[in-house]
């Protein structure tokens, strides 16, 4: 526990600089962590890693990050949608060069996970653009709804919520962690409001919770067919950047989905 408590302290003051100064650093920083997001994806799967379909993702996935969805890329007349179309031909080009030794699961793996990192993490910096309240909005109902399905989750916690993915989750400590959450909404709606009723932030709050929940479960299933405790071992005591950023990975593009951001 002291541990765990020592990492999360050291981990928000490093964090917090970069979220609350925003601009390039803080970019430099989310392609940082989407860098080390992916690798720990293909650490897990425990596939042979291969020099070329490794360093071709990594790239598509930085270009993927650069700030803009549409336009075309800096010295370039390609489109994001470009980058993963060629992605996509030449890990299933690759496939064929290696007589299968590197086979189709695997290139799609690589696509899959691509998606997985550079959508959640282009949306951390693209709400960060949008405004810092927006992001800190996000970040307080992600860890208020941690805390709350945590805590409400040992003390009252009776039926499992998906005990064959993460067999502690209860349907208890989910529905504590909605509320703690929509606690955080309304507070951060009196100190600093969106333009939007209580009861509208309320709502868009419930579904966030639900969508951050359903993040943490999602890389619990990909840890639990993997046959891992933790996506890494970078944050002692807490795991890995995909197990601290799970959550939120699903919450941003769910607030953009929804024109909230």
């Amino acid at each position: 526990m002291i541990q765990r408590i020592l990492t999360a302290v050291v981990a928000l003051i490093i964090f917090v600089p970069f979220v609350l100064y925003g601009k390039w650093p803080f970019m430099l920083f989310i392609y940082l962590l989407a860098t080390i997001g992916f690798m720990e994806l293909i650490d897990m799967s425990k596939i042979k890693k291969h020099f070329f379909p490794v360093i071709t993702s990594i790239l598509a996935l930085w270009m993927i990050l650069y700030p803009g969805m549409e336009s075309e890329l800096p010295y370039t007349h390609l489109t994001k949608t470009d980058i993963i179309i060629i992605l996509s031909m030449l890990l299933f080009i690759y496939t064929v060069l290696l007589k299968n030794k590197f086979n189709f699961q695997t290139a799609g793996f690589y696509l899959i996970s691509l998606a997985y990192i550079s959508i959640g993490f282009y949306f951390f910096m693209y709400t960060r653009d949008v405004g810092l309240s927006h992001l800190l909005y996000a970040l307080f109902i992600v860890w208020a709804t941690d805390t709350g399905a945590y805590f409400v989750g040992r003390r009252l916690g009776r039926r499992k919520l998906m005990p064959s993915i993460s067999p502690k989750k209860t349907v208890e400590g989910a529905m504590g962690g909605i509320v703690c959450a929509s606690i955080v909404a309304i507070v951060f709606q009196f100190v600093a409001p969106f333009p939007f009723s209580f009861l509208t932030m309320i709502g868009i709050t419930v579904l966030a919770s639900i969508a951050g929940q359903l993040g943490d479960l999602v890389e619990s299933a990909f840890k639990r067919h993997f046959g891992v405790k933790d996506s890494g071992t970078i944050l002692p005591g807490h795991g890995g950047i995909l197990d601290r950023f799970d959550s939120l990975l699903f919450v941003l593009p769910f607030l953009y989905v929804i024109g909230f951001i």
